[in-house]
């Protein structure tokens, strides 16, 4: 059941102990949005803690509260920038996928999962829907979250470059701004600083470019090998994503991860007029029109084949 922002604030007014979700590979929405609401629910003097799947990124750690995500045992279960329960991973999908009582998303590809859901697919962020939803549950943003929320904000507008910003994420940010966040240093570390590792992996990853239907699809693959040749990992891989995009005449761009357990993460992005969620929703994946992502459990050469076959149907 879809809910309104108003009776967002009402139900967690009325809830104590709370988990919230993130999502795996964690990025810079769901854990900006996800430890914003985190921080307020317990400036207010609730219970609350984030609980996700995986590592958090080192650049985003300093988000992080205190807190027993394993013995956390909660009364009410959110859900934050999550459109399927599938994308909680194994473990907390396991154990919470049937009991979330809320979503806060973003996403259109939402599958309604939780028992109420407040969805606004024209925020270009789920850190947009939590800077409206922070004062209403009268709770103040500190500088911190201001910066967490700038972060999530910031990442998944690719720095405010992509066709999801609108006038409201732009005035949001420079609310942020005036709230302490120092964009210009998070624009800096977050988006032009490059690990040395980081920069061997690029490398590697654009030696690995193909082009497909008269230079219309560029396809890059980065292995496991890569990653340890280059002494990179996982983590860092959010910008290698952007960069088949960016060849000159390219519509679909996608980076084929693969993943330690075998299968391989697939990441897709498009230039107008294609859909990358339309793309991806013909491999069981979802996401936003210009961005968005699968997981094939094939070898490279089967995965790279489905990629081929489902991007002809566009193309």
């Amino acid at each position: 059941m879809k809910i309104s922002l108003e009776a967002t604030a009402e139900m967690l007014l009325c809830k104590d102990n709370i988990a919230i979700l993130v999502h795996t590979h964690p990025d810079g929405d769901t854990l900006g949005s996800g430890y914003t609401l985190c921080h307020a629910l317990r400036s207010i003097g609730k219970n609350a803690c984030v609980i996700g799947e995986d590592e958090i990124p080192d650049r985003y750690k300093f988000m992080k509260e205190d807190g027993d995500e394993e013995s956390f045992d909660p009364e009410f279960v959110v859900a934050v920038d999550i459109a399927t329960v599938k994308l909680m991973g194994d473990c907390v999908g396991e154990r919470f996928g049937d009991r979330v009582d809320l979503c806060i998303d973003h996403h259109v590809t939402n599958s309604m999962y939780a028992k109420s859901v407040l969805l606004d697919d024209t925020a270009s962020a789920a850190s947009e829907i939590i800077f409206r939803l922070v004062p209403m549950l009268g709770a103040k943003i500190s500088k911190e979250m201001a910066e967490a929320l700038y972060i999530g904000v910031s990442t998944d507008t690719g720095c405010f470059r992509y066709s999801n910003v609108t006038p409201t994420t732009l005035r949001i940010a420079a609310d942020l701004m005036e709230l302490g966040a120092d964009c210009a240093r998070i624009n800096r570390e977050i988006f032009e600083t490059k690990s040395r590792s980081f920069a061997e992996l690029e490398r590697m990853a654009l030696g690995s470019t193909e082009l497909f239907f008269d230079g219309k699809f560029a396809l890059i693959t980065v292995t496991q090998q890569m990653f340890k040749e280059s002494g990179s990992n996982e983590d860092e891989f959010d910008k290698i994503a952007a960069l088949p995009r960016q060849i000159e005449g390219v519509l679909v761009g996608a980076a084929m991860r693969e993943q330690k357990n075998g299968t391989f993460k697939v990441s897709v992005r498009t230039n107008p007029p294609l859909n990358a969620a339309e793309i991806c929703t013909l491999m069981n994946g979802g996401g936003h029109p210009a961005a968005a992502g699968c997981t094939l459990t094939g070898t490279k050469e089967e995965n790279k084949e489905t990629l081929l076959k489902t991007i002809a149907k566009f193309l």
